[in-house]
């Protein structure tokens, strides 16, 4: 018969279990501290961000609605009644035909002084012709300046790709402090031992700190992953393994035959609202173009581009057509056709109904984090999950008080909890953070800033404390 493992050997791995329990413990404790200004920001202006459509479509009411009755005029007059008022320095970029009876038609124009993705749009009554607003939109989902502040804070506090860091900061750990969190939970169970205990005020804010975290972990998890596609280091990392794996999303080719190769570009990139992709022309567009409006929309009508929510890019010399749907709620279209200038034949398309499975994901989860696949339901579980992560984090920062240590006493220490650890989990810890450190580069800046932090203040304790020194 096999021989039952010795006492002592089981007693060594518990040791090292609960060992490493303490060592994800104060891992979560330093993350959830060092970023929890981070994930503060940037749940509070997620959360405003997508609860803002409903107010942009009341401060705006005048710009986004027609009074004038009649059947619309020809998008040719609109653009060229657009252009009027535009002035003769502004380069006729798109036209998005009104949506239904009662809204107006957007004609966006690209002028000096505008930043990357952005354009001036004007608003036109499409019967009547009177210009009924003239603002900047911003990105390919065209939204105006209330959401276009908000996203700015959101994406980089305004301080351009500088400022984008701190957003990649509170993704990339994200994640990691959901799963950390879970864990803890199922090893603590501080649920019950609140219930045995109610008037215990430390248990009392570890359960609601807990539960808080348990309930929107899932949806952390999501924001983390659709988050980090946006990031500039990271979001490096998921382009180079999206293309080695053949997961890009199909585009089409904006060049016609003869033209240079370099004239080629694909379709609007899915992240470019936030990232400031899908940059403007520079050329002008061709000359008798604009007459050819309501042909360009007739012909991309009949090559299936059967959406209200349609943009019309106008070519530029040696370039086609470009017709594309803009609606991605549920059942997505954003499908796209470019169209010869010469004949309006089509040259290229690429239809959501053909894309891998892995770009649709890719798309419906951009969407759903934006808050705009589902409509209010997907607003308001956005909003959910945002004001969950502030909650949970808004607790974690009272727990940090509550169980603060006392002046002069020795303190808890991430090194110490990582040199307890048997060699083998050592080792795995180490490996798994170098992984982690090269997907996510600003997870792995910061981590080995506050472990060298932590080092320094667990070395110093050493020196002074010879407790601290015999462990």
């Amino acid at each position: 018969m096999p021989a039952n493992p010795s006492p002592g050997a089981g007693a060594a791995r518990a040791s090292q279990a609960a060992e490493l329990k303490a060592f994800v413990s104060r891992l979560h404790f330093y993350v959830g501290l060092l970023t929890g200004p981070f994930l503060l920001v940037a749940a509070l202006t997620g959360v405003l961000y997508v609860l803002t459509p409903q107010l942009e479509d009341f401060l705006y009411k005048d710009a986004l609605t027609a009074t004038a009755e009649g059947p619309p005029r020809p998008l040719a007059e609109q653009a060229a009644a657009a252009q009027a008022v535009a002035g003769p320095a502004a380069r006729l970029f798109a036209l998005r035909p009104a949506t239904a009876p009662g809204l107006t038609t957007r004609v966006m124009f690209i002028t000096p002084g505008l930043g990357e993705s952005e354009s001036r749009a004007i608003f036109l009554d499409p019967a009547s012709l009177a210009v009924r607003g003239d603002m900047i939109a911003y990105g390919t989902s065209g939204v105006l300046p209330l959401r276009t502040t908000i996203d700015y804070l959101h994406r980089n506090l305004m301080l351009g790709d500088a400022g984008r860091l701190y957003s990649e900061l509170a993704a990339s750990w994200l994640w990691l402090l959901a799963l950390g969190g879970v864990l803890m939970w199922t090893w603590r169970r501080t649920g019950r031992l609140a219930r045995q205990a109610p008037k215990n005020v430390r248990l009392r804010t570890r359960n609601r700190h807990g539960v808080t975290g348990l309930v929107v972990a899932l949806g952390l998890l999501f924001l983390s992953a659709t988050g980090l596609t946006w990031s500039q280091l990271a979001g490096a990392r998921i382009d180079a393994l999206r293309g080695a794996l053949g997961w890009v999303t199909p585009g089409v080719t904006v060049a016609l035959a003869e033209a240079p190769r370099e004239a080629s570009a694909a379709a609007p990139d899915p992240h470019a609202h936030h990232h400031g992709g899908g940059a403007m022309p520079a050329a002008p567009v061709a000359h008798d173009a604009v007459g050819q409006l309501d042909a360009a929309l007739a012909a991309a009508r009949a090559a299936g581009i059967d959406s209200s929510f349609v943009e019309i890019r106008l070519p530029r010399p040696g370039r086609a057509w470009l017709v594309r749907e803009y609606d991605r709620s549920w059942p997505t279209q954003v499908d796209t056709v470019t169209l010869d200038p010469r004949d309006l034949s089509v040259t290229s398309r690429a239809d959501f109904a053909t894309f891998p499975i892995v770009a649709k994901l890719i798309r419906w989860g951009i969407d759903a984090h934006m808050g705009v696949l589902f409509g209010l339901p997907n607003q308001l579980l956005m909003a959910a999950l945002g004001i969950g992560l502030m909650v949970a984090t808004v607790y974690g920062y009272r727990i940090w008080w509550q169980s603060r240590p006392a002046p002069g006493a020795v303190p808890r220490s991430l090194t110490l909890a990582w040199l307890r650890l048997g060699w083998t989990a050592r080792g795995g810890v180490v490996l798994l953070a170098l992984a982690i450190g090269w997907t996510l580069p600003m997870a792995g800046f910061s981590f080995l800033l506050f472990w060298a932090v932590d080092a320094g203040r667990w070395a110093l304790a050493r020196r002074r404390s010879p407790l601290v020194a015999a462990e």
